[in-house]
């Protein structure tokens, strides 16, 4: 059997390879049991620019996995991550080219990591692996593997969505990036919609490539043992007796300003002002652990979400009741799964998602006897599978706030109804089946 190899920006930590517990790792956890596997990437550490031609390499055996990691200079880590993938690509690719700031040199840094993960990759393959690469920290890999005389089948897939070319095109080198992908085998994104821009920007430069959707999805039966179990849990029952028996609305997002953060508080001060009947009879958490501090537009975001939560809290509050309780520390996965199932609504409203997994992970954790209402952004990846959640515009204030009191007015029947209809689909794209599919299209690509 093959060896599948796995390359990600960074690979999983050594408690994440233990015993997965979120994200990527969680994603492939089916993917790595199926035989013997390599996962590549930045081992997490920066050294000394003048320590570059010492960098040391890192391996670990769990298992049937090994990890096998390079450290970067704080130069490439500044320019390659920093800069390039989250100062340049992630606001375009999540439609908000005006955030981005662009620098040549770090467009340089990027490629040249890139060639640096292709030669230290190239020395570890053997003939016959099959290689999978992740996400827009690595766009050109696969050329750059190809340049090294690497002609192992290699994948990829965009787990963030992809812009018009209309709007793709302003990344200066546009062009060149787009080129790139022509190396991979099969290329994979999470919709429809990412599948056709990306494909109407390789005709409109002549590539000769096509764009596959390959929509991701969580592992539900896991995640309901997890709720369950959560519901005997100290924390989660400390929440639910200071709910002293009132609703409770839930949103769980990293700090980005992808997710519509300031847009949902504004929703929910709106449904506050517009539905007084509610006020001192719900309970707002927002869950937001911060991330990339040290970057200028997420302190921004920071200081506007604070003084905005503030401001709610002054406005509507009394002593005996917060509006929005707002903790930016990160929650243990198994907390939230109990918390989600003490949830009566989610809000879950990007401004732009590639797939948005909260809004599965709600579903899943709900009981069936009584479940709670999704609350979802139109512009999330899972929005098209999930129509009977109710379906927002998250730049319009007064529409959250309308969901919010028709989520917490329904009837229990309409919530079972709403609940069943979402269901099936949590279960039918999963992310063993979405492995299955990606690595069945690669081998089908290989033997074609």
């Amino acid at each position: 059997m093959a060896r599948l190899i796995i390359v990600s920006n960074r690979v999983p930590s050594s408690s994440d390879r233990q015993q997965p517990a979120g994200g990527l790792a969680v994603a492939l956890r089916d993917a790595l049991k199926q035989g013997e596997c390599l996962w590549f990437g930045w081992s997490g550490r920066q050294i000394d620019d003048a320590d570059k031609d010492n960098r040391k390499a890192g391996a670990e055996q769990v298992r049937n996995v090994a990890y096998s990691t390079i450290d970067l200079t704080h130069s490439e880590f500044d320019g390659f991550y920093q800069k390039y993938s989250n100062g340049i690509l992630w606001p375009l690719c999540h439609y908000r080219a005006g955030l981005m700031s662009y620098s040549r040199k770090d467009q340089e840094v990027y490629w040249e990591v890139n060639q640096l993960f292709a030669r230290e990759l190239k020395k570890q393959l053997r003939p016959d692996d099959i290689i999978w690469v992740q996400d827009y920290h690595l766009f050109p890999l696969g050329q750059a593997l190809r340049d090294l005389g690497v002609t192992n089948p290699i994948g990829f897939f965009l787990h963030i969505p992809f812009p018009p070319w209309s709007l793709m095109k302003s990344l200066p080198d546009a062009e060149h990036l787009m080129r790139s992908m022509q190396a991979y085998t099969v290329m994979g994104v999470q919709t429809e919609d990412d599948a056709r821009n990306m494909n109407d920007g390789f005709v409109q430069c002549n590539i000769a490539q096509k764009a596959q959707v390959f929509p991701i999805g969580i592992d539900p039966d896991s995640f309901v043992q997890q709720a369950e179990a959560g519901e005997h849990d100290f924390d989660v029952q400390r929440l639910q007796i200071s709910l002293r028996g009132r609703p409770l609305i839930i949103g769980v997002d990293r700090l980005d300003y992808s997710k519509g953060l300031p847009e949902r508080f504004h929703g929910y001060e709106a449904f506050l002002k517009r539905f007084p009947e509610h006020r001192g009879k719900v309970m707002y958490l927002q869950i937001t652990p911060v991330s990339r501090g040290n970057v200028e537009e997420y302190r921004l975001l920071k200081r506007q979400l604070d003084e905005t939560a503030g401001r709610i809290n002054g406005m509507y509050g009394d002593f005996d009741w917060t509006p929005i309780r707002y903790i930016t520390q990160p929650v243990p996965r198994h907390l939230l799964a109990g918390f989600y199932r003490l949830a009566d609504a989610a809000l879950v409203t990007p401004l732009r998602d590639g797939m948005n997994l909260v809004a599965k992970e709600y579903v899943a954790a709900q009981d069936e006897e009584d479940p709670g209402v999704l609350i979802l952004s139109h512009f999330a990846g899972a929005a098209p599978e999930m129509e009977d959640a109710l379906l927002v515009n998250p730049h319009d204030a007064d529409e959250i706030a309308d969901a919010l009191h028709k989520a917490l007015t329904m009837t229990q029947s309409e919530r079972q109804a709403r609940w069943g209809r979402l269901k099936p689909d949590v279960w039918r794209v999963t992310a063993q089946t979405w492995a299955r599919d990606f690595m069945t299209a690669l081998a089908g690509e290989t033997h074609a």
